[in-house]
């Protein structure tokens, strides 16, 4: 599998950087068949407005369409507000060589936007979230909320987990087999594993049944690594921005929920050292400067591997 090796900062997006992998999707999510003539240009965007990554993946059919693509395995209702400056973002690169200022009308692709979640709440196949939903009701101030807004942006959520959406995993080869690879990570971990051992025993698991076989024979130390890193991102983050801010809140002062905050990142970073995580990942999974995360190792007897 010959995979875009630009992007690859998670497994979903390493998985998916091929065009051709993207053609599949796209036709499965869709239920469309893309004209083989048509191309597909990836052109996810890089920085750091997010974890370090913008978005996980973007792409143009031709000059017709232009697909923003994002994996989740936490519902987060925020997503069309980080979708609205991803694709902003994203058709500033398109007009790039364009003047905005001239008389003529700028075609520009119609956007697709999509959000694909393979979390633990399961209990839907579709959802459809709206930018609108985030404003604030300015009824008091006289303003008709009964009228469509004048900023708007919707994606369609689909629940990937095994047993939803069949027909559309079962367009996909690709995403079917990482639909049920996730599945026997979260499997495995509910049997008392670690995460890091659930993932091995998961990767192990798909490749003796011809699921993802070839990828995962290919990168597995990077699906790993990758996959660890990503998920404890989650728990860090989670563990920061609600148990960590907790903890300040009781002191009722600001002190107190930076003090919180800190507390959150610095065990979620032993967590990560102790699983031997590269510290530059933890660094930027935390929010902690990597001299912090190689303190906190030099304190834990840790060995931070060398960078």
């Amino acid at each position: 599998m010959d995979v875009n090796r630009e992007y690859k900062d998670s497994v979903f997006s390493l998985l998916f950087g091929d065009p051709a992998i993207l053609r599949e999707l796209y036709n499965a999510m869709e239920g469309v068949s893309l004209p083989p003539n048509e191309p597909i240009t990836i052109n996810t965007l890089e920085g750091a407005l997010y974890m370090d990554r913008l978005n996980d993946l973007s792409f143009t059919v031709g000059k017709k369409l232009v697909v923003l693509i994002e994996q989740q395995s936490t519902i987060n209702l925020n997503m069309p507000l980080r979708i609205l400056m991803y694709i902003a973002r994203v058709y500033e690169k398109i007009v790039a060589t364009k003047n905005i200022y001239a008389k003529g009308l700028i075609k520009i692709p119609l956007p697709e936007l999509i959000v694909l979640y393979n979390g633990p709440d399961t209990d839907w196949d579709t959802q459809e979230l709206k930018l609108s939903d985030a404003f604030e009701d300015a009824s008091a101030l006289g303003v008709d909320m009964t009228m469509p807004s004048p900023l708007e942006l919707s994606a369609t959520m689909f629940n990937i987990n095994q047993g939803h959406n069949k027909a559309m995993l079962q367009k996909s080869e690709t995403l079917n087999g990482y639909s049920a690879f996730v599945s026997k990570v979260r499997e495995f971990e509910k049997g008392n594993n670690d995460l890091a051992t659930a993932i091995k025993k998961a990767v192990e698991y798909c490749i003796d049944r011809n699921i993802l076989k070839e990828f995962l024979e290919s990168h597995s130390s990077e699906v790993i690594n990758m996959l660890f890193a990503e998920w404890n991102q989650e728990e860090a983050l989670e563990y920061r921005f609600n148990e960590g801010i907790g903890i300040g809140m009781e002191k009722g002062i600001g002190i107190g929920i930076e003090k919180g905050r800190n507390e959150g990142r610095v065990e979620s970073a032993k967590k990560f050292l102790a699983m031997g995580l590269e510290p530059e990942k933890i660094a930027r999974g935390t929010g902690l400067s990597l001299e912090t995360i190689k303190g906190i190792a030099s304190t834990l007897g840790t060995q931070a591997p060398r960078q």
